[in-house]
Parts: C-alpha cells; structure tokens; sequence
C-alpha cells in the first residue's frame, strides 16, 4: 500500500488532513515558504490527537546550508519532537555545492535517536542521486521526500525513477510538489513508490484588506481541502 502524506501548517488542517483520509501528517509552519518548524502548539495538539505525525526541522527560510547556530536551533526542535511523543522528524542540509552535509546530518541524526527520519528536499539540490540515495541509508534515515530535482514531481519523473531504482527497498522513495488525484496514476505508474506527499491545499479567502495592506498576510498562504485529501487517497487506491 502506498503511503499518503499530508503537509500541514495549521490546526485545522491538521484535523482536515486526518479526517479525509491521510495516513501520516508533515507537521510545519509558513508552508508558503516550503514549510518551516511548527509551532510547540501545534506539536501538542497532534499529539493528542494521537494521529502518525512528523515534524519539520528547518529553522528558517532559504536554503539548506546551515550555520552552527541554525544546527543549535534544529537540535532544540528535534528536542521539542521527542517530548511530545511525535514519530519522527524531518531533516536535511546541504553543502554549498548541493551535496548532502553528511557532518551536519551527522550531528542531526544523533540528536534524532530513537525517532523515525524523513530527509527533506534538500536531496532535490544534489549533485548524483544515486549517491545521496545511498548516503540516506547509511545515515539511517527511512524515507527521502523529493520532487526528483524537478519543480513538480512530474516534471522530476526520471529522476524519481532513478532514485527509486537505487533505492532498492531499503528506504522509502516519497513523491512530492504539485501531485493531485489527477496526476498520481501517472507518476506510480512509472514507479511503485512507497508514499506519496502532498499539501492538497486552496487558496485562502477572507484576509482582512488591512491586514493585507499592513504586510501581516503571507502572499500564497492556502488552506487544506479535505475533498482534495480524499480524492488523492482514493487515486492511490
């Protein structure tokens, strides 16, 4: 059966994404942004709702090449995951070339002891896929989300092939960006991928003009549409 993952950012998408069909829930902020660490908030809730949840750890905007400071952040969220009784968390740094930071994976995946692991797109920006995948394993992570290097899945397809290739059954091979019950067939059709990630999200309506006006609304902000979460898990089947 193939995994169906739901990117969040808010309480009620947190309890949309559960009650339409979602197997395991990406818990984040700002998902406009690609999705930063959540809120204590709304950790706390997701555990006591008692749904499979994981947590983003990225502790800000940008890129993937993290400063010590940034790893010191990470290390007290990763902290923050494990006291709430979560699952596991979600990681990823890169050097500056794109290649995976092994050293602060390293350090990343130490502090995550005894929590399940997901490497995030930051394996979009890697040189060699093949590589990365086995760099992955050996770093014990269980899944890598990714797009295949592409701006959508679809558009990363061969290279989602690839890595699933490599990947051999030893690690999960998650899709990502832009798969909707419309195009889901067509992307496990070309590989039979363990999981399958997505925000099945809508614009938001309703911000207050002023709020807008006084730069408080995030530009992109959307919201979880459940009839989108239940369409893509009944196209997964």
């Amino acid at each position: 059966m193939t995994l169906l993952e739901i990117c969040v950012d808010t309480a009620a998408g947190l309890r949309t994404a559960s009650a339409s069909g979602a197997d395991r829930i990406e818990l984040c902020s700002a998902l406009e942004l690609g999705g930063l660490t959540p809120t204590s908030g709304l950790l706390a809730l997701a555990a006591e709702m008692g749904v499979s949840a994981r947590v983003m750890i990225r502790p800000r905007a940008g890129d993937f090449v993290f400063t010590a400071d940034d790893l010191d952040m990470m290390r007290a969220d990763i902290a923050a995951a494990r006291a709430h009784g979560l699952e596991g968390v979600v990681l990823g740094a890169n050097r500056p070339d794109g290649a995976l930071d092994l050293d602060m994976l390293g350090t990343l995946v130490e502090a995550s002891q005894g929590l399940r692991k997901t490497l995030h797109r930051a394996f979009d920006l890697v040189p060699d896929i093949a590589e990365a995948v086995e760099q992955a394993v050996a770093l014990g992570f269980d899944t890598i989300l990714t797009s295949g290097r592409g701006s959508s899945a679809l558009a990363g397809l061969d290279d989602l092939v690839l890595a699933h290739k490599a990947a051999a059954g030893r690690i999960t091979i998650m899709a990502g960006a832009g798969i909707s019950a419309a195009n889901v067939g067509t992307i496990l059709a070309a590989a039979p991928l363990g999981a399958i990630h997505g925000s099945c999200s809508g614009p938001i309506a309703g911000d207050s003009p002023l709020a807008t006006r006084l730069g408080f609304v995030s530009p992109g902000r959307r919201m979880t549409d459940g009839t989108r979460v239940n369409a893509l898990k009944r196209a997964i089947g």
